[in-house]
C-alpha cells in the first residue's frame, strides 16, 4: 500500500465518510445489511487472519474503514445493537475451527502409534511446557519491541523455569517408553488454532507459533468472542428488564381498572345515589335558570304593559279633551247663530210693531222677547252641558 493510500485510510477512520464532502461515498450507510456488523467493531477474521497461511481472502460484505468511524460516532448516542450480529459471525467461525481441530485429532490418533494412559499424560505434560514457553518467549519478543527492557528479563527469567520442567518432563517421558518409540514425532494439534506442534519442538519453532499473527488472530478472535457474550448478555439482560417493568406497569394499571369497576359493581346504591344527587342538583339549577329566565320576562312584560297603559291614557286623556273642545266649539257656533239670527228677527219685529202698534203695546213685546230670549240661552246653556257631560 502506498503512503497516499495509508493517509486516506487514516483519515477515513478517524473523520468519517463526509471528511472532505465526498458525497459518492455516502450512498450506502454503516447501518445497511450490506456492511460487515464484524468489521465495525474490529473483530471480523477476515481482516484479523489476513496474511497468514489460514487468510480467508476479501469479505462477502463491505468493509470500509469510514463506515467504521461514522458507526463509532452514532454509538455514541444510540444503541445499534450490533454485537449480536458480530457474536453470531465469530461463533460460526469458532464453531469451524473447533471442528477442523477434532478432525485433526482423530487423523493423529489413526497415524500414530497407540500408547497407554500414563505415558500420554506424560506427553501432555510436555506438550503444556512447550506451550507455556513459547507463550512467554512470544510476551518477551513484545516487549523488547515496545523498549520495556525490565519487564523482558523478568519474563526471561520465568522462561528459564520453565525450560527446567520442561526438561524434567521430557526425562520422565523418555523413561517411560523404549528408545525406539521416543525417537518417533510425536505430534499435538494446537487447541487454539488447530495448527500441529512436534513434542521435541525446540524453543525458536515454539516461540515462531505462539507468538505468530495466526496463533495470536486466533487468540484475540476468541477473547473478542467472550466480550461480545458478556455485552449481550448484559444488554439482554437489561432489555428484559425494561420489558418486565413495562409489563408490570400496565398489569398494575389493569388491576386498578378492574378495582375500580368492581367497587361501582359493588356500591350501586351508592353510584345510583351519585348520579341521583348529580341529576337533582342539575335539575335545580335547570329550575332557578327557568324562575330567573320567567322573572325577567315578567319584569319586561310589565315594563311593557304600564308603558302601554299610560301611553293608551295620555291618548284618551288627549282624545277626550280634543272631544270636549271641539263640542264646546260647535255649541259656541250654534249659540252665535242663533242669537244673531233672534237678533235679526227681533229688529225685524221690533220694526214691524213700531209701524202698527203704540209705544205701549211695543213695550211689552220687547220685555216678551227678551224673556224668551233669556229663557233660551238658559235651556241652550243646559242642553249643552248635558250633551258634554253623555259624551264624557
Amino acid at each position: 500500500m502506498s503512503a497516499q493510500a495509508q493517509m486516506r485510510a487514516m483519515l477515513d477512520q478517524l473523520m468519517g465518510t463526509s471528511r472532505d464532502g465526498d458525497t459518492t461515498r455516502q450512498r450506502i450507510k454503516f447501518s445497511d445489511d450490506r456492511v460487515c456488523k464484524s468489521h465495525l467493531l474490529n473483530c471480523c477474521p477476515h481482516d484479523v487472519l489476513s496474511g497468514t497461511r489460514m487468510d480467508l481472502g476479501e469479505c462477502l460484505k463491505v468493509h470500509d474503514l469510514a463506515l467504521r468511524a461514522d458507526y463509532e460516532i452514532a454509538s455514541k448516542e444510540q444503541d445499534f445493537f450490533f454485537e449480536l450480529d458480530a457474536m453470531d459471525h465469530l461463533q460460526s467461525f469458532i464453531a469451524d475451527c473447533d471442528r477442523r481441530t477434532e478432525v485433526a485429532k482423530k487423523r493423529l490418533a489413526e497415524t500414530q502409534e497407540e500408547i497407554s494412559a500414563e505415558v500420554a499424560a506424560k506427553a501432555e505434560r510436555v506438550h503444556e511446557l512447550n506451550e507455556e514457553i513459547g507463550k512467554l518467549l512470544a510476551k518477551v519478543e513484545q516487549l523488547g519491541a515496545e523498549g520495556n527492557v525490565e519487564e523482558s528479563q523478568k519474563v526471561m527469567d520465568e522462561v528459564e523455569k520453565a525450560r527446567a520442567k520442561k526438561r524434567e518432563a521430557e526425562e520422565v517421558y523418555r523413561n517411560s517408553m523404549p528408545a525406539s518409540s521416543f525417537q518417533q514425532q510425536k505430534l499435538r494439534v494446537c487447541e487454539v488454532c488447530s495448527a500441529y506442534l512436534g513434542l521435541h519442538d525446540n524453543d525458536r519453532r515454539l516461540a515462531d507459533h505462539f507468538g505468530g499473527k495466526l496463533h495470536l488472530g486466533f487468540i484475540e478472535i476468541r477473547e473478542k468472542l467472550e466480550e461480545l457474550k458478556r455485552v449481550v448478555a448484559e444488554k439482554q439482560e437489561k432489555r428484559n428488564q425494561e420489558r418486565l417493568k413495562r409489563r408490570e406497569e400496565r398489569e398494575r394499571e389493569e388491576r386498578e381498572k378492574l378495582r375500580r369497576s368492581r367497587s361501582h359493581s359493588k356500591n350501586p346504591k351508592r353510584s345510583r345515589s351519585r348520579e341521583h344527587r348529580r341529576h337533582r342538583s342539575r335539575s335545580v339549577s335547570r329550575e332557578r335558570k327557568r324562575r330567573t329566565r320567567s322573572k325577567s320576562r315578567e319584569k319586561r312584560h310589565r315594563h311593557r304593559s304600564r308603558s302601554s297603559s299610560r301611553s293608551r291614557s295620555r291618548s284618551h286623556q288627549r282624545s277626550r279633551h280634543s272631544s270636549r273642545d271641539r263640542s264646546r266649539e260647535r255649541s259656541k257656533r250654534r249659540s252665535s247663530k242663533e242669537r244673531f239670527r233672534d237678533q235679526d228677527l227681533a229688529s225685524r219685529d221690533r220694526d214691524r210693531s213700531s209701524r202698527d202698534r203704540s209705544p205701549r203695546d211695543r213695550d211689552r213685546k220687547d220685555k216678551k222677547r227678551s224673556y224668551e230670549s233669556a229663557n233660551g240661552r238658559s235651556e241652550d246653556r243646559r242642553s249643552s252641558e248635558e250633551r258634554e257631560a253623555g259624551e264624557i
